[in-house]
């Protein structure tokens, strides 16, 4: 069965903000959300769907690339990636990214325990700035952060060796506890054990118990060719450690790629401007042209004209998400020759003398719609 298109799913048109998609998966993930239909497998269909119509059309690459390329965007068999090249997540991570993981008990009430999901350590973003080389080939950066990281004295766990833990009394060892407000039930962190569920009776004294503490912490990233300014990284678990063991949260690395001196950007292209002598622009010549792969020469024609563009098939970005290489644009910036000693003056006003109208022709035209336009 085909699948239907994502902006008809969340029944928004193409050109809104990412603010009105939000909105929309909003009041219609609350609707078809399986905790308010149990039983209901059309609307846990419905759930996934909305699911991966949110993801695709809020973040804005991904946007882009459905915008063109449909559901075909996401499919590894033509992009030969998976879920970390862009597949979707599970629908309820979607829904607790919009609406925050206590959703479930202030909607449904109950529900299944997320004191895992809630006391995973704290995602943590870093901003870093690549040349416009490194953005366009690809590399690796090291970074060095100060985060909570895991103790490295009791690996984690929050005990002494050979200390015992045992089940936290006051919340049975579900982690959270159970309150009222009106009719609703709000589940919340139990304030003993923070979540873990366990009581440590011989904390490290390292990390007093908490199986983490500040540090130092190098980490290597891999940065794929043609990022660009505002890309994201996402490195998973390289975040902030859990207490006492539970999962790390993520690192999230937002690029800022410096200007270059030659070449401009535009998506997987690039231009670059190459000023050639008047002479040579009029005769024709080779000239040597730089790419990001090196120098190379290409052929200008006699009588090429000042902004005249030259195509390198292959010579731009390589696209992130797979899709081939941009091309390069040469534009041809003709100089005009200056500072003139008296014996090159002459010789120009010689050939300025022998030269009639054929030899200006656009020049000549451009007059002579003047002309009419004041005739």
């Amino acid at each position: 069965m085909a699948k239907r298109d994502y902006y008809e799913v969340l029944g928004v048109e193409r050109a809104v903000e990412v603010e009105e998609i939000k909105k929309a998966y909003r009041k219609l993930a609350v609707k078809y959300h399986p905790d308010k239909n149990p039983g209901d497998k059309a609307a846990e269909d419905k759930f996934k769907e909305l699911g991966e119509a949110y993801e695709a059309l809020s973040d804005p690459q991904k946007r882009a690339a459905y915008d063109q390329y449909g559901h075909a965007a996401f499919d590894p068999r033509m992009r030969g990636g998976g879920r970390g090249a862009g597949g979707f997540h599970d629908a309820s991570d979607i829904f607790r990214e919009v609406f925050g993981s206590g959703i479930f008990e202030d909607l449904f009430g109950g529900g299944r325990s997320e004191s895992a999901q809630s006391q995973r350590g704290a995602d943590l973003r870093y901003d870093m700035e690549i040349s416009f080389e490194e953005a366009a080939n690809g590399c690796e950066k090291e970074i060095t952060i100060n985060k909570q990281d895991r103790c490295e004295t009791c690996h984690g766990s929050g005990g002494e060796p050979g200390s015992k833990n045992k089940v936290c009394p006051t919340c049975a060892g579900h982690g959270q506890v159970l309150t009222m407000r009106g009719i609703l039930r709000i589940r919340q962190i139990c304030p003993q054990c923070e979540g873990a569920g366990r009581i440590i009776d011989k904390p490290c004294k390292v990390c007093h118990g908490n199986g983490r503490h500040e540090r130092m912490t190098k980490i290597m990233l891999r940065i794929p060719a043609g990022v660009d300014t505002g890309s994201q990284l996402r490195s998973a678990g390289n975040g902030e450690a859990g207490l006492r063991g539970l999962p790390s949260g993520d690192l999230y690395v937002v690029l800022h790629v410096k200007p270059h001196e030659i070449f401009q950007r535009d998506g997987d292209d690039l231009i670059c401007e190459v000023p050639v002598s008047f002479v040579r622009a009029a005769l024709g010549a080779e000239i040597e042209v730089p790419t990001l792969s090196g120098k190379t020469h290409i052929k200008i024609p006699a009588g090429t004209q000042p902004g005249t563009l030259f195509r390198l098939k292959g010579k731009g970005v390589k696209n992130i998400q797979g899709y081939g290489t941009g091309d390069l644009h040469v534009r041809v910036n003709v100089e005009v020759p200056s500072h003139l000693n008296h014996a090159q003056k002459a010789k120009l006003q010689e050939f300025a003398e022998l030269c009639d109208e054929t030899v200006n022709p656009i020049s000549q035209s451009f007059f002579d719609k003047a002309k009419n336009l004041f005739s």
